[in-house]
């Protein structure tokens, strides 16, 4: 089953009657696990150097003692979360690594969503479709009643600090990077690639494209995009990542951050890129539960910050772990300031 890429067109219109900027710092909460020392670190870093007001940080706590946390404990958190959320916020971003997910579903469409198992499946079934997904909405919270979350997760604190930084650098410098669209010789997880000569046939104006026929993408100094289906991705290393780069592999583990059989999407952040994605439990070779490329280039490249063209770009997102830093905008443009010039008499 494919996406209906018609879906990009008509949002690449109306872009082009409303212009878009970055969203601003105070639209986004920082949610703080006290029992983890190392969720308080990232979340004052991460406050720091995005202005996040101080209304804005939300500090609960809950155990860290594995990648799981149970339904019932997660609803106690959110609810607590939800009653000191400032009513402007529009996003969610969970400063820590563990736990990645709840029952069935990951921990960051949990918090979006709520826990809800029509988010799940068992088997090879279809899951709730998200209302956001392909939205123009710049306040899914006031108009869609969610608040799409992504956490600042990484294989350490040194790493997960590093990701925020590039994020942060990434900000207004329209870079000159690649979207390379590989197509490899794993035919289930290959899915997206039927979608690639479309979305360079949209959008091929708006940024460079190369599809990529082959298993490994190996030192390219360019890359802003990296999209492939794998288990495990080789020589990511060997490229160079532009600051804000998203990069993710389509395969059924990507999302179990630590201890999983399949390459970790963490691995991604350890390369360079600043975020990526992946399902904490089996999706089935659904591409409606992974980003689609299009449409993710499509509202990065507008000017929208990370977590809205991410999130935006998949249907079923329920499965599926968001993990980077959300506010980077590399395609926005430097807001201007009106100032008032006094004229020489």
């Amino acid at each position: 089953m494919l996406f209906d890429f018609r879906f990009v067109l008509i949002a690449l219109v109306v872009a082009w009657v409303f212009p878009v900027a970055a969203s601003v710092s105070d639209q986004l909460a920082i949610v703080v696990n006290s029992a983890d020392p190392q969720s308080q670190l990232i979340a004052d870093y991460y406050q720091k150097k995005r202005g996040i007001p101080d209304e804005n940080v939300i500090v609960i706590e809950f155990p860290v003692n594995g990648n799981s946390l149970g339904k019932k404990k997660f609803r106690q958190v959110r609810q607590q979360v939800e009653e000191k959320t400032p009513a402007n916020v529009q996003f969610y971003a969970l400063a820590w690594s563990k736990s990645f997910k709840v029952g069935c579903m990951s921990m960051t469409s949990a918090f979006t969503f709520g826990f809800d198992e029509k988010y799940c499946a068992k088997g090879c079934k279809a899951t709730a479709a998200s209302k956001y997904f392909n939205s123009v909405s710049r306040a899914p919270y006031d108009e869609l009643n969610i608040r799409p979350t992504m956490m600042l997760a990484g294989s350490s604190v040194e790493k997960v600090l590093a990701m925020i930084d590039r994020g942060v650098r990434s900000d207004y410098t329209q870079p000159d990077g690649v979207a390379y669209l590989v197509s490899t010789t794993d035919k289930n997880r290959n899915v997206r690639a039927k979608s690639y000569s479309e979305t360079i046939e949209i959008l091929g104006g708006r940024t460079k494209f190369q599809i990529v026929n082959s298993d490994v993408l190996k030192d390219k100094t360019d890359v802003m995009f990296y999209f492939t289906g794998l288990t495990k991705v080789k020589s990511i290393t060997s490229n160079t990542f532009l600051d804000g780069a998203i990069a993710d592999h389509l395969t059924s583990a990507g999302g179990v951050l630590f201890g999983g059989k399949q390459m970790s999407a963490l691995r991604w952040l350890d390369a360079g890129a600043t975020a990526s994605y992946g399902t904490v439990v089996e999706p089935c070779a659904f591409p409606q539960k992974f980003p689609h490329p299009g449409v993710v280039i499509d509202f990065y490249t507008r000017g929208e910050t990370l977590i809205e063209a991410y999130w935006k770009s998949v249907k079923w997102p329920g499965q599926g772990i968001f993990v980077g830093e959300p506010l980077a905008a590399p395609f926005s443009k430097v807001p201007v300031n009106h100032v008032e010039v006094k004229k020489i008499r």
